[in-house]
């Protein structure tokens, strides 16, 4: 927060919550002014299931409200989940609601759509200049729903394959910025709401000094063309469902 910050993603499953409420209290920012955003594992949804567990993620972060909250992963009793989930927002405890991860096949995407009352503002998927997601765009486009993006710079996973890219490298050349400056501002202008990973001070400065330039038309249309959905993480719905049922909170 201190290098500027004012959205805060997180989760249950992150472990970092409690240090986020700590970060904000310290901080001595007001709270209106930080966006704070966190996320419901599987385990944690059903009826009645879920209002205790958002309880307990207020608690976590020494709050009296999340800004917006996400079902973390298209597994489970998600249906369940988000009617708790609406009824926190109308009792005040949950300002926006959005799906993670929803991307994962038409017929999860299409549950969540035709049985929720108060529809996702946000849908969180993995999205970078390599893997544009265009089709899913349009999907959400459609219903309203703001996209944001994770990995989108290609997460550790990818061992810097974004960064490395010659078209990429040589518009940051021309304005004096690194690969992951013109990456995030490519986001930006492309009108993404973007989440950067990083642990690094210097990186985490880096990353939001990105708004004293713009990229051209020409330049835009550049990383465009380098789109071939190409997704870093690829793990099937089989493999998050293993996953989620082996992860205990």
């Amino acid at each position: 927060m201190r290098a500027g910050y004012r959205h805060i993603d997180t989760a249950h499953a992150y472990y970092d919550e409690e240090g986020v409420g700590e970060a904000v209290k310290e901080s001595g920012i007001p709270r209106e002014e930080i966006w704070i955003t966190s996320k419901l594992w599987p385990t944690e949804y059903g009826e009645g299931k879920t209002l205790k567990a958002i309880d307990e993620m207020l608690a976590r972060l020494q709050t009296n409200y999340i800004d917006l909250l996400f079902v973390h992963q298209p597994v489970g009793d998600f249906v369940g989940a988000w009617k708790d989930m609406e009824k926190a927002v109308q009792m005040g405890k949950v300002r926006a609601l959005g799906i993670s991860n929803f991307d994962a096949n038409d017929e999860v995407f299409n549950e969540i759509m035709e049985k929720s009352t108060i529809k996702p503002a946000v849908l969180q998927i993995e999205c970078h200049p390599y893997a544009q997601r265009t089709e899913m765009r349009k999907k959400a486009a459609k219903y309203g729903i703001q996209v944001e993006c994770w990995y989108p710079l290609g997460g550790a996973q990818s061992q810097g394959l974004l960064l490395r890219d010659s078209v990429i490298k040589k518009i940051a050349e021309n304005h004096s910025k690194s690969p992951a400056q013109i990456i995030l501002r490519w986001h930006i202008q492309e009108g993404f709401s973007v989440i950067p990973g990083a642990t690094k001070p210097d990186y985490i400065k880096e990353n939001i000094q990105i708004f004293d330039f713009a990229l051209s038309n020409d330049e835009m249309q550049q990383i465009r063309s380098l789109n071939k959905e190409q997704r870093i993480f690829n793990a099937t719905l089989d493999d998050v469902k293993r996953m989620v049922w082996g992860t205990k909170l």
